[in-house]
């Protein structure tokens, strides 16, 4: 959760030295201090926690078994470049150590350090960090709180715990951002929370899809028009630039905007004014903006369908969205999520989903990712009679068939007798045939036959029907 610094009850370190007396110092004193430490003995095993329980600080030393300190410093700053890394040298490596400042590690201290220096180094981490969501606290978006930005952004993964993160401090600066993610991922969803935590907040956050609209309109839409520009312009009328004065503009599906509208908007971004359709004069506008797009912009470029001078205008900071089967640990926190926000339009006391059916959820394809889960649970809400949501309606919802729960031996019998059933119907009951299909041989497979009660006699299409 996003929070303060210190007081460190819910403030997670991560200590890493080969050392067990320094690591049982360090850790004692961290503990006294009311962090919550976690302590391990080489670079390999504190990436391993790091991908299970994201610490807010890393406190490491420099000489460790393995990948040294300096190389866990290079993985975490590639992986997670938000997270402060605090590095314990001996006097040999200082060189090092303050080349690794230069290229982003938080600070340096060399042994012996003094006790309370390194505390004081945490909190000031801890301050940098503070806009890090970590995995301690309660849910996001509890209004009145630091967490209010993220309203509507659930996640427990640490994948999505970094990337709101990165999120949050673009957030504070007026730097256009893109977007990326496959359809469904929360690209909207995304773009509200970092006009809330912006400088702009209280401004006003406008959206368009601009794949939506057709190509002669959208012009209008986002520049606006004078009266009689064109047929039916009776009245001039406002564009969304205009509407987002102050604010925040929100360009979805941007890779699908007309290469003419494209030149226009390009003007619109370098210059900060707006002329509408049939006026003769421009008009200022100050409006920050974020779009996003699930097309590839680097193939729509070379393929002449996207300016690359407006990509550089736009991608000034990219944030990609992970697609729903990357951040799996995610989805029974969403359908809890969803379930509470759906339960009360459908008047039901729908609590959550049986074992077997969160199952279900949590293993699913989810091609149509967090917009797809969003629509399995309101089905499933809409048809349950149960406070529990169960497997078939979920299965239903994810149009999956029905599979009873069988025992290991019970599924192996119930393929073996289908594969039986269908190689006999290929060969229209020869067993020699089948046989061989099947690689073996007769005396065995009569026996198979034999198991399932099948006669090869059933299969043979020159055999009179029954009158």
């Amino acid at each position: 959760m996003i929070g303060e610094a210190a007081p460190a009850g819910s403030a997670h370190v991560l200590v890493v030295d080969d050392d067990e007396d320094i690591l049982r110092l360090l850790t004692m004193r961290l503990r006294a201090r009311g962090f919550r430490v976690t302590a391990v003995g080489s670079a390999e095993q504190a990436l391993a926690r790091i991908a299970v329980d994201t610490p807010r600080v890393v406190v490491s030393d420099v000489r460790l078994p393995g990948q040294d300190g300096l190389g866990l410093f290079e993985e975490i700053r590639r992986t997670r470049p938000t997270l402060p890394v605090i590095l314990l040298t001996a006097h040999g490596n200082i060189p090092d150590a303050v080349d690794a400042t230069s290229r982003g590690v938080f600070g340096y201290l060399t042994k012996p350090f003094d006790s309370q220096i390194l505390l004081e180094k945490i909190d000031r981490a801890l301050q940098l960090s503070a806009s890090t969501p970590a995995a301690d606290g309660a849910a996001p978006g509890i209004p009145g709180s630091d967490e209010a930005w993220m309203a509507g952004v659930v996640f427990r993964s640490s994948r999505m715990a970094e990337l709101m993160a990165e999120a949050r401090m673009v957030a504070a600066s007026d730097a256009s951002v893109l977007i990326r993610g496959e359809s469904g991922t929360g690209k909207e969803v995304l773009a509200r929370a970092i006009h809330r935590a912006s400088p702009r907040a209280k401004g006003p956050f406008v959206a368009i899809n601009c794949g939506a609209i057709p190509e002669q309109l959208l012009e209008s839409e986002l520049f606006g028009h004078a009266k009689g520009a064109f047929t039916g312009a009776a009245a001039s009328r406002i564009g969304l630039f205009q509407t987002a004065n102050g604010g925040t503009l929100f360009l979805d599906e941007i890779g699908d905007m007309p290469l003419a509208l494209q030149v226009k908007l390009l003007r619109v971004l370098q210059e900060r004014v707006v002329r509408p359709v049939g006026a003769t004069k421009a008009e200022p506008v100050d409006v920050r903006l974020l779009s996003a797009t699930h097309r590839d912009l680097d193939l729509a470029m070379a393929q002449g369908q996207f300016r690359e001078d407006l990509y550089y205008r736009l991608d000034v900071v990219s944030l990609t969205l992970p697609r729903l089967d990357e951040r799996r640990e995610d989805i029974p926190l969403l359908a809890a999520h969803f379930v509470h926000l759906l339960a009360g339009k459908y008047g039901k006391p729908v609590n959550g989903f049986s074992p077997e059916a969160l199952q279900a959820l949590a293993t699913a394809a989810w091609p149509g990712n967090v917009r797809q889960l969003f629509n399995v649970v309101e089905q499933s809400c809409a048809l349950t009679s149960t406070p529990l949501i169960p497997l078939s309606l979920v299965q239903r919802a994810l149009r999956v068939p029905s599979m009873d729960a069988l025992t290991y031996a019970e599924a192996k019998q119930r393929f073996e007798r289908n594969y039986l059933i269908q190689l006999l119907k290929l060969t229209d009951g020869n067993v020699a045939d089948a046989a061989r299909i099947a690689e073996r041989n007769r005396t065995e497979f009569y026996r198979l036959l034999q198991k399932h009660d099948l006669t090869p006699s059933m299969f043979r299409s020159d055999i009179e029907p029954l009158a």
